[in-house]
């Protein structure tokens, strides 16, 4: 069973083959042989179809059913290939470039695009501890010169926490005129242990007292160009930011509001699978295990 892949193998192995692409989510599926989704019973294949039939309750399946891939009329080939060039494409893939490259519509290059993230989705993440980095940025529109109170409020604000050596954390804040201490408290609750050791912030007022007894919280003045001193830095969260603001910039131009948020579980999925070698395998298992998603919930979702 292919691993670790390029996409020159990709397409030696899968390109125009869906019987060869079930097999292998097959495979990925059902390590064990083919399992009823009901009854969670052995299943026989049935002859000249790709499905299955329950030995227990003949309930009957394909490797598809009840996941992201149900009802698509796309070939599985191009499914597979639209994986791999967003999981291994640094700064992300748009839907034009998906379009172009697959030949597709952009609306069916749009709604792969986001049925892919939608998979990427980080569910009960764990959280960071050790040496912890947080920061906040703001994304889109256009920055007013009113001053540093009213700058931001055509933007949208992300915020960010890393664990040195480790993974990321990303949310995207949709009330960032409404910024708060409590705000940004609740964001560091959720996501790094209460025992971390140490926690490194800018000097922003919001983020006082968001350490306990355990956890020594250290800053450094960017107001005073103060970027870095000895050890204590927000630099690697920053570059995270300057990253996905390329990914912007290079790959999708602009990105709206309303779904910045599965932009952003994209990037965070890539970013915090950085060294895995098995990157492809472990998405399309992940695809595996996310339930289909209809086009009208994507362009019905508020913002």
């Amino acid at each position: 069973m292919l691993q670790e892949t390029n996409l020159v193998n990709l397409i030696a192995k899968f390109g125009g083959h869906d019987e060869k692409c079930r097999t292998y989510l097959e495979h990925l599926k059902w390590p064990e042989g083919p399992k009823c989704d009901l009854c969670g019973s052995k299943a026989t294949k049935i002859a000249n179809r790709p499905q299955y039939d329950c030995d227990s309750c003949h309930y009957q399946f394909s490797v598809t059913a009840h996941t992201i891939f149900h009802d698509s009329h796309l070939p599985l080939w191009k499914w597979f290939l639209a994986t791999y060039l967003i999981v291994e494409s640094k700064k992300g893939m748009s839907a034009n470039q998906l379009k172009r490259t697959l030949e597709v519509s952009y609306k069916t290059a749009w709604y792969l695009c986001h049925r892919i993230r939608k998979a990427m989705t980080e569910v009960n993440a764990p959280k960071l501890s050790g040496t912890v980095e947080i920061d906040e940025t703001y994304v889109g529109g256009k920055s007013s010169h009113k001053g540093r109170a009213h700058s931001f409020d055509n933007k949208t604000m992300v915020m960010g926490a890393i664990q040195r050596g480790g993974e990321v954390r990303i949310r995207v804040e949709h009330r960032a005129k409404k910024a708060s201490t409590k705000l940004f408290h609740q964001f560091v609750n959720e996501n790094i242990e209460p025992t971390t050791e140490r926690v490194m912030t800018d000097t922003h007022p919001s983020y006082r007292g968001i350490a306990d007894h355990d956890t020594t919280h250290e800053t450094v003045n960017h107001h005073a160009d103060e970027w870095v001193r000895g050890d204590v830095h927000t630099n690697t969260i920053e570059g995270v930011w300057s990253l996905f603001k390329r990914s912007i910039v290079g790959s999708y131009h602009q990105i709206s509001t309303k779904h910045m948020d599965a932009y952003l579980d994209e990037f965070e999925w890539r970013f915090n699978q950085r060294d895995n070698q098995y990157l492809f395998r472990d998405t399309m298992i992940r695809l595996l295990n996310s339930p289909k998603m209809e086009f009208k919930e994507l362009i019905e979702k508020s913002a």
